[in-house]
């Protein structure tokens, strides 16, 4: 047991030293592209995507930022659809909705692709998303933790869209925000119960079994095998390939 102790002790310090590594001023910190996405003039299928990164600042010890892209098909560019708590201050919502490179860095922090859903019946899904979106209800409200946050805008978005099979990572804190305790959808289209996300278990095939604690996650998949944990994330999880929906 001792052993297993150290031995986590060693992956949360080697953790830590990379988010302090990557940390950087964030107004010189990039939002280049990593390479993920397609080159819309290249592909001119309808394209879903969905991506998260490590928060900026200290946020990034313990959780991601995430968010989804879209392209429909023949279209010059994608469109990122994400909540940004800071907008409140401005605009009065959270919701943002606007063209940005669908795999740009999250201030400097590389983003993971989660899921990645092209050609025939995709733009039918775009519209839905774009639907869901808008009617996202707590765009005026914004809280790191529990939630509602820029996860479970990802989340709202998995479960209006459960084709997409989403499975959002153990760090993206908030995606099991449910106002109250009750039942619902998970993003990946199982099933889930959560007390204002704070305690919960989900069970699906996409995301397999997970139980939440105030929000900290632990969690395993049989296929492909990973386990997840909180503030790590997810230990053998291979990236999302592209796929359609037949």
């Amino acid at each position: 047991m001792l052993g297993i102790s150290a031995g986590f002790a060693g992956l949360l310090g080697v953790h830590g030293a990379w988010i302090a590594w990557t940390a950087a001023d964030w107004r010189t910190a990039s939002r280049e592209p990593v390479g993920l996405a397609p080159d819309p003039a290249v592909v001119t299928e309808a394209v879903v995507q969905v991506y998260a990164a490590r928060a900026w600042g200290w946020r990034g010890y313990f959780g991601v930022h995430s968010w989804v892209a879209v392209k429909p098909r023949d279209a010059p560019a994608f469109t990122v659809y994400e909540v940004i708590g800071w907008r409140l201050r401005w605009g009065g919502t959270s919701l943002t909705i606007h063209r940005r490179a669908a795999d740009a860095r999250w201030f400097g922090r590389a983003p993971e692709l989660l899921a990645d859903v092209r050609g025939d019946g995709v733009d039918t899904l775009i519209e839905r998303l774009d639907r869901a979106a808008r009617s996202y209800p707590y765009a005026e409200r914004y809280r790191v933790w529990p939630g509602p946050n820029s996860n479970t805008f990802t989340a709202f978005l998995g479960r209006a869209v459960p084709e997409l099979g989403l499975d959002l990572p153990p760090t993206a804190i908030g995606k099991d925000y449910l106002e109250g305790g009750r039942f619902a959808a998970s993003p990946g289209g199982g099933v889930q119960a959560s007390i204002n996300g704070l305690v919960g278990i989900i069970v699906g095939p996409a995301e397999g079994v997970e139980v939440n604690l105030l929000g900290m996650v632990f969690g395993a998949h049989v296929w492909p095998p990973a386990i997840k944990l909180p503030f790590i994330g997810r230990l053998g999880w291979t990236p999302a390939q592209p796929r359609s929906l037949s």
